[in-house]
């Protein structure tokens, strides 16, 4: 028998200091614990069957390892996991505490590719011309609708209609209020069903103009009669009311001036311009006029002040007669404060009837600025002016559209109801004028006697004569 390798003496070291702590050995403590919460994490031998324990190898083996190829043992070394990924591998066997654990899960963003590829669930990404298919499909469907007989589903839905986020998600949306709309968007968010955020300006109306107006029945190609005068008088209304304000510009303008004729105008701008002229034999100052009336004294224009200072007795009577005012002031107060203090509930009368009046220029202000909020801005140079009602005169009227006479066009009907609405600024046709071109012969081209006037004229006449021709119908 081998001998017995002698166990370690312990060394007896004082432990009366904390500093002799530090001087124990406890590696054989930490060898037990570290045994022991192996044997937790991979169990005992004694837990294991045998055939966790040994494999029996029945396959003979052909090459010994060391006989392998440097290619084998590449194609043996891929079929075992990566060395990288083996701390990520769970090798305990300490049950968790936690059974229902909610695991989280990251969202991966973008698109998942790979599971969009092996999904068998979901089909695969269509083609460029699947919308075709689709439709026809869609197409298909209808035909074996209306051919069973059954009716279509109408759709009720306005596309036009402004609709609330808050409608289609239940809950959000309470007659108290007491969910506010930040915390809908919020809560809406959170769930899936974000609400993207559009600019304030988008949903501000800064007129109250619709997106499509009717027209009016009288403009009708068959209009009934009542509709038909109805318009009539719409527009000779409105045709008075310009001419009240074109009469009216004329009376403050034009009508407030004499009419003179020309000889009377030419006389008085002369007048007006010879203002200031000496005519010829005219003295030029009153001193040549009149040279008797000269004299030898100084004069100015200023009259001498005299320094003449107040007795002792006229600055107390002065005094007297301040101290006197003063007394029947504040007497005259006094008594207009009595009187006030009698006729306190015609004053209180008078007060509240101004604070009413106030208020009511107050209320009109508030609606003329709400009302001038809603109306068509000014957005360019050109003020924007309602176009001109079309109406067809009686005579006019068909009764067909085959011979209906058009008054109006649909693109400028848009075009002024979007300028209307405060979406394009109001323009004006602009008409250029065409510059003047000074025309003249060439020197090779004058004829001797001839002017360039007579040339013109003949040119003139050679153009109507070409006209003439070409409008004759020969037969």
């Amino acid at each position: 028998m081998a001998a017995q390798e002698p166990a370690t003496k312990r060394k007896r070291i004082s432990k009366k200091n904390k500093a002799a702590w530090r001087k124990t050995d406890i590696q054989d403590v930490e060898q037990f614990l570290e045994d022991q919460r192996q044997e937790e994490r991979i169990g005992t031998f004694t837990d294991k069957q045998n055939e966790d324990l040994f494999v029996v190898d029945a396959s003979p083996l052909k090459t010994a390892p060391s006989q392998l190829t440097i290619k084998q043992k590449r194609k043996l070394n891929a079929l075992k996991p990566m060395r990288s990924h083996q701390a990520l591998e769970n090798t305990s066997k300490v049950q968790d505490p936690i059974v229902k654990r909610n695991h989280v899960r990251q969202k991966k963003s973008g698109r998942n590719i790979e599971l969009e590829v092996c999904n068998p669930t979901k089909p695969r990404h269509r083609q460029a011309n699947s919308d075709r298919g689709l439709y026809y499909e869609k197409l298909d469907k209808e035909l074996a609708v209306r051919e069973s007989g059954k009716k279509v589903p109408k759709v009720d839905k306005d596309i036009w209609q402004e609709e609330d986020f808050r409608d289609k998600i239940p809950g959000l949306k309470d007659e108290k209020g007491w969910i506010s709309r930040d915390l809908a968007l919020h809560v809406a968010g959170n769930i899936g069903r974000k609400v993207v955020k559009t600019h304030a300006s988008l949903h501000h109306k800064t007129t109250k103009a619709k997106k499509f107006e009717a027209p009016h029945p009288g403009m009708s190609y068959n209009p009934s009669l009542k509709a038909h005068q109805e318009l009539l008088a719409e527009v000779v209304e409105r045709e008075e009311s310009i001419i009240k304000k074109e009469q009216h510009l004329k009376r403050v303008t034009t009508a407030m001036f004499n009419k003179v004729t020309p000889e009377e105008r030419d006389k008085r701008r002369l007048n007006e311009m010879s203002e200031g002229i000496k005519e010829d034999g005219e003295p030029e100052s009153e001193d040549e006029a009149d040279p008797k009336s000269t004299d030898n004294n100084y004069s100015t224009v200023n009259a001498p002040v005299e320094n003449k200072k107040k007795s002792k007795a006229a600055r107390n009577k002065e005094l007297k007669q301040k101290e006197l005012q003063r007394l029947h002031e504040a007497k005259k107060a006094l008594k207009k404060q009595t009187a006030d203090l009698i006729r306190i509930k015609s004053i209180r009368a008078e007060v509240q009837e101004e604070a009413e009046e106030l208020k009511e220029i107050k209320k009109r202000r508030k609606a003329a600025a709400e009302r001038k909020k809603f109306e068509t801005k000014r957005l360019g140079r050109h003020k924007f002016e309602e176009p001109d009602l079309d109406v067809n005169m009686p005579e006019d009227l068909a009764g067909n559209l085959r011979n209906v006479k058009t008054e109006s066009n649909l693109l400028t009907d848009r075009f002024k109801l979007l300028q209307k609405r405060n979406m394009l600024p109001t323009t004006v046709a602009v008409t250029r004028k065409r510059s003047k071109v000074k025309r003249f012969p060439r020197s090779s081209h004058k004829e001797p006697g001839v002017s360039f006037q007579d040339l013109r004229d003949r040119r003139k006449a050679a153009a109507a004569a070409a006209k003439a021709n070409s409008d004759t119908i020969k037969i």
